[in-house]
């Protein structure tokens, strides 16, 4: 499978400035976003890099959750003509195919640096693309990324296993399945209902994204207790979706320019999120936050259900999950040899 190479080479640079002008295109782009950075820098940052990419040409007009139809069905949105474009996480759709969150990532996720390298160097985009064509009739692919997200926000210490069991859960994706098994009561809600569900006390404890976007949010400001590491989501990536008809009547160039835009957006938010992460973490202790390492028998024991749940759903599902899966797992089987070389970085005085 050929990688996702797109580079600003110069004969594309020449054939950027000799291109005739073109008639604007305006779309309108459904969001699952209520607001914060998942709609500010990713969304609106994607829509700005495609208009600048495009000299004008396209032009996308960001709508905040629920403008345009359910947060937590965007592709539906886009796939009606409701919006031409829709902007949110592919695991959202995993109650109709739970490739989705394959995509998305979930529990049994590779790290970032690998996630992100199998996505443009592992044939990860165009698994990506070819999968929503076919089984969802729209045009998908990833524009936005973050690294290991906080496991729990909680309004309650979670240390063990035994902690974790009887938590009411806010979660979506695959851990909503894989929780469910290791005793949490789990409820699935859109993001503009997150913050006030745990302000409220409707659920115990919220997972939502990386240190630096919660941070943002501001859930340690209602729940005390920030529990790492984010074993139920090692990786990230955010879609943006084009209904297949609009998208089919752009011009080559048009369609080419949207793709290094969200390229450029997943790299440019990537290393933004990941490395404000570091201040975050800083600022949830400053802030009276108190952050909970959980036990390494509750990492081993979510790791191991989240195998089985691999492994289960692969056989009942449609062919396109153990496709996905198994291109994932040989990439990270290829990379184990990256060990030999990033080994940890010790000081040495």
């Amino acid at each position: 499978m050929p990688r996702s190479r797109t580079l600003l080479a110069p004969a594309l640079l020449a054939g950027l400035l000799a291109a005739p002008a073109a008639a604007q295109v305006e779309l309108s782009m459904a969001t699952s976003w209520g607001g914060g950075p998942h709609l500010e820098v990713m969304a609106k940052g994607f829509a700005e890099n495609v208009r600048r990419l495009t000299d004008g040409e396209v032009v996308i007009t960001v709508y905040p959750a629920g403008t345009l139809g359910s947060p937590l069905k965007v592709v539906e949105t886009v796939q009606s003509g409701v919006a031409q474009a829709g902007h949110h996480w592919s695991g959202y759709d995993w109650g109709v195919d739970k490739t989705a969150v394959l995509f998305g990532g979930y529990a049994g996720a590779m790290p970032s640096e690998h996630f992100v390298h199998w996505l443009y160097e592992g044939g990860g985009v165009e698994l990506w693309k070819e999968w929503r064509r076919e089984r969802f009739g729209v045009v998908g692919f990833p524009c936005g990324s973050h690294a290991d997200e906080v496991f729990r926000h909680s309004r309650k210490a979670i240390r063990t296993l035994d902690d974790f069991r009887g938590i009411k859960l806010r979660t979506s994706g695959a851990w909503a399945e894989i929780a469910s098994r290791l005793g949490a009561s789990t409820v699935i809600l859109p993001g503009p209902e997150v913050y006030p569900a745990l302000e409220r006390g409707v659920v115990d404890a919220i997972e939502w994204a990386n240190p630096a976007i919660n941070y943002n949010v501001g859930f340690h400001r209602i729940a005390p207790y920030v529990i790492l590491p984010g074993v139920h989501q090692a990786s990230s990536a955010q879609e943006c979706v084009f209904n297949v008809d609009v998208w089919d009547g752009l011009s080559d160039r048009q369609r080419e320019m949207i793709e290094l835009a969200a390229k450029i957006t997943l790299l440019e938010v990537w290393m933004d999120f990941n490395n404000a992460d570091v201040d975050a973490l800083a600022k949830f202790r400053e802030e009276g936050a108190e952050i909970i390492v959980v036990d390494a028998e509750f990492v081993r024991r979510a790791k191991e259900e989240t195998r089985k749940w691999e492994d289960e759903t692969a056989e009942k599902e449609n062919p396109w999950f153990r496709r996905v899966l198994e291109s994932q797992r040989k990439f990270v089987e290829r990379w184990k040899n990256a060990a030999l070389y990033r080994s940890e970085i010790r000081n040495v005085e």
